[in-house]
């Protein structure tokens, strides 16, 4: 088996490229996902992320509203530097550790089923987290300013000018896609159209594939 984190800045087109892979044969779960299931009501992650940030942040279920935990996590527009940073961090250290073990879990379980499988972690924050040796192979997700400005304004139904500030604020808390592609195995430009993407990612898929399947 190999193990693969599939990472890359907001919008870059993570989700497409690892829909991609699937297509091909890979098994892939989604960091986010394993971050949502963990905030669950009841759940220790919850209960924490809560407690630091407030009630503030709940749907009137008792679920966590996203977007509500988003700006508490990111400040808002208006928010100085200290502030915004200090608070990602704090979210970052309740939900990184429950989510790396769930990974691992995931993989474990994969790799006991499949044992020339090509297991795929799309997470965000990889690199941020201090998870690239989880990993036999890094592939890092790339695209353009303004695909990608324009891609999370159509996600989050924005208009472009706020859509700008918004990935700014979020990409300052990650690392830079040049850091990123420095500890990357592998770079998929996702900035053209749809059929260049997939023909990197067959590319890779096959580097992959030979990877997971030696003795």
């Amino acid at each position: 088996m190999v193990k693969v984190g599939l990472t890359g800045g907001i919008a870059s087109g993570k989700s497409v490229v690892g829909e991609m892979f699937v297509a091909l044969g890979a098994h892939l779960v989604q960091a986010d996902r394993i971050a949502h299931s963990l905030m669950q009501p009841g759940e220790p992650v919850y209960n924490e992320v809560v407690r630091h940030f407030g009630r503030e942040i709940l749907n009137a279920d008792g679920s966590v509203n996203r977007a509500k935990l988003a700006e508490a996590a990111f400040g808002s527009a208006s928010s100085g530097e200290t502030r915004r940073v200090s608070r990602v961090a704090e979210l970052n250290r309740i939900v990184h550790p429950a989510v790396l073990r769930s990974q691992n879990e995931w993989m474990y379980a994969i790799g006991s089923k499949d044992p020339d499988a090509v297991a795929i972690v799309e997470a965000a924050l990889i690199l941020e987290a201090g998870a690239k040796n989880q990993f036999d192979r890094i592939v890092v997700v790339t695209c353009g300013e303004e695909q990608r400005i324009a891609r999370f304004a159509a996600r989050q139904k924005l208009g472009n000018e706020e859509a700008a500030a918004e990935v700014q604020r979020r990409m300052a808390a990650q690392l830079p896609d040049a850091e990123k592609i420095k500890a990357a195995d592998f770079i998929i430009d996702n900035s053209g159209p749809l059929n260049h993407t997939r023909g990197q990612v067959r590319t890779v898929w096959q580097e992959l594939q030979a990877a997971a399947e030696k003795p």
